[in-house]
């Protein structure tokens, strides 16, 4: 049986947006489990995930204040349909990332990581898969903000989608 999962990173809200978009709350109500990669700045918003999430994972992020930081962990890890998840919300320059991360989390399959805005989906030489959602609401230099989705089962990720915000 495979799960749907939701990525969400660098919310900001509310200095970057008032809230989510309505399409990704509905989203987020029909997925699985929700993971957030930090950087949620308000815990209104920890808050509000929790209560519309079936399961959340999330990481503070450098923006996230002591009340967020006291409720969430740097790194999390959770294994999900067989599939060993990792979380973080900086990995650090891009150059060099995927050795970098695949040193530090030898036992993930998947790192799940936001910080920059800008979206991500590789593999490193030793299988580990790397996601960065990007931003659902601080494009930056993207073209549009986003969000990923996808599903797990049965020992494998699978249907990673980069999904547009308008």
């Amino acid at each position: 049986m495979s799960m749907r999962l939701l990525f969400l990173a660098d919310t900001h809200v509310p200095k970057r947006a008032r809230d989510l978009r309505p399409e990704l709350w509905e989203a987020i109500e029909a997925a699985d489990v929700v993971f957030h990669a930090g950087d949620w700045v308000d815990a209104a918003l920890l808050d509000e995930l929790e209560r519309r999430s079936r399961q959340l994972v999330g990481v503070w992020g450098n923006n996230d204040g002591d009340a967020l930081r006291a409720r969430l962990p740097e790194v999390a890890r959770v294994e999900l349909g067989g599939v060993r998840f990792a979380m973080i919300h900086e990995t650090g320059a891009a150059q060099g990332r995927e050795k970098r991360c695949a040193a530090r989390f030898p036992d993930a399959d998947v790192l799940v990581f936001g910080h920059s805005h800008i979206p991500w989906d590789t593999t490193a030489p030793s299988g580990l898969r790397l996601l960065n959602p990007g931003s659902p609401t601080d494009r930056r230099r993207q073209p549009v903000c986003t969000y990923m989705t996808a599903t797990v089962g049965d020992g494998a990720l699978r249907d990673v989608v980069l999904v547009p915000l308008g």
